[in-house]
């Protein structure tokens, strides 16, 4: 085996450890895990997943595929019947960008989401991560695939305790160094890292008695410290909550929605007015004629 950079563990021993755990624990009830699963279908499943519980998107990708399985069918679809089917997911722009990157898709690609992760990166709220994630993940390529849990478990086998608050180019550089030459087999390898980081090497409590790789990582038998990067985000009270309590509003209406009903989701004028001006200005909401509140009509 060959020696692995900054001090990892090499890719052939993290392959040979990690692929046989991966296939006798991955979460084979994830929908799009399922065969045949196309490129869109894994797209969307990361842009649905960034930000929202695993458990919380996979529904919501089931009935929204079910409804628009190409981007060409999402494309035509009404907006607002978009952001009826996002749902309570939050961050509902995701929905947007996602309506955005379909019709690039359908129009300019064929209908193919391309498998260039340099292409990927061309469409619409498609960051480094997401674009690794489609060329890896349904196109087999060898590419860092680098979130959350990447990042800890590549941080943890070279003995730090965590990673940091964003995805740095170290990070990505890491990442890289312990994948396989062989494009397949790297691809296999960048899953079980994350499922490892979603299973065993979680941020609150590392099981390093059942990780398959624990007698070569440098982390090994450490305490987790406590930190800022183990709080939970608040929501409650916030922006977001007001946002999402505006937007709840008019997902469930049946047609416009007068000021007054605005104005008793949440008892706060100024956050309240903020956010229905936010809104408003992302295109997440619109008015009709009558200055009545309502989704966006396209």
């Amino acid at each position: 085996m060959r020696a692995a950079p900054e001090g990892l563990p090499s890719p052939e021993l993290l392959a040979e450890r990690l692929l046989p755990w991966f296939d006798a624990n991955n979460r084979t009830e994830l929908p799009w895990r399922r065969p045949g699963t196309t490129a869109w279908g894994v797209l969307v499943s990361e842009v649905m997943s960034q930000q929202t519980q695993v458990a919380r998107a996979a529904p919501v990708w089931e009935a929204w595929m079910a409804k628009w399985p190409t981007p060409a069918d999402l494309a035509a679809a009404p907006t607002a019947e978009v952001l009826r089917m996002w749902g309570r997911m939050g961050y509902p722009r995701r929905a947007l960008r996602l309506q955005e990157c379909a019709a690039i898709v359908a129009e300019k690609h064929g209908g193919v989401v391309p498998s260039d992760p340099v292409e990927l990166e061309k469409l619409p709220g498609i960051g480094n991560y997401t674009a690794a994630a489609v060329a890896v993940f349904h196109y087999g390529g060898r590419h860092a695939v680098v979130d959350t849990n990447v990042r800890r478990v590549v941080a943890r086998l070279g003995g730090r305790s965590d990673a940091g608050a964003a995805t740095t180019k170290a990070d990505l550089v890491a990442a890289e160094a312990v994948l396989p030459a062989d494009a397949p087999t790297a691809a296999r390898l960048s899953l079980a890292l994350m499922e490892l980081g979603a299973l065993l090497c979680t941020a609150r409590k590392a099981e390093c008695g059942a990780c398959p790789v624990s007698d070569a990582c440098a982390f090994s038998g450490q305490e987790i410290p406590e930190g800022p990067s183990r709080k939970r985000q608040r929501y409650k009270g916030t922006n977001r909550h007001v946002r999402g309590e505006v937007m709840a509003l008019l997902r469930d209406a049946d047609g416009p929605v007068e000021q007054a009903r605005v104005d008793a989701v949440w008892p706060d004028e100024r956050m309240r007015a903020e956010a229905v001006a936010q809104l408003l200005a992302e295109g997440l909401i619109g008015t009709d004629e009558s200055g009545r509140f309502e989704l966006p009509s396209r």
